[in-house]
């Protein structure tokens, strides 16, 4: 039985979101170039209803970042980046059950993720 770690985060917006990570899964494309990676999280908002927030790191901004840098990103790193997403979703987003529930990770959003953590 897999015990889940429930984390807490302060919006900008003022609400409190609670949220853990269910797990990630390829998400195959017939085209290579949409391929991604999906990682997802339980959130609420209020301890009563609990919904699934999708992030998806598509395979070519991974690489992308990958050849601009010299080098591959671990998987903590992109985990990094997907959680930054969700946080950035949690300060933008004032209805994220209804707003939020798919979010993606573009070239520049995982630029700016990882450069503020201080990933080069």
């Amino acid at each position: 039985m897999t015990i889940r770690r429930l984390k807490t985060y302060t919006g900008s917006q003022g609400y409190v979101y609670q949220y853990y990570f269910v797990g990630k899964r390829a998400v195959p494309s017939s085209d290579a170039h949409e391929s991604a990676r999906e990682y997802i999280f339980d959130v609420t908002s209020d301890r009563k209803v609990t919904y699934a927030v999708s992030i998806l790191l598509p395979e070519a901004v991974v690489t992308g970042w990958a050849e601009s840098h010299g080098r591959s990103l671990s998987d903590s790193e992109q985990y990094a980046a997907v959680k930054m997403r969700l946080f950035r979703a949690f300060d933008e987003l004032e209805q994220i059950q209804a707003d939020g529930r798919q979010l993606a990770i573009d070239l520049q959003a995982l630029e700016e993720s990882l450069a503020s953590l201080g990933v080069q």
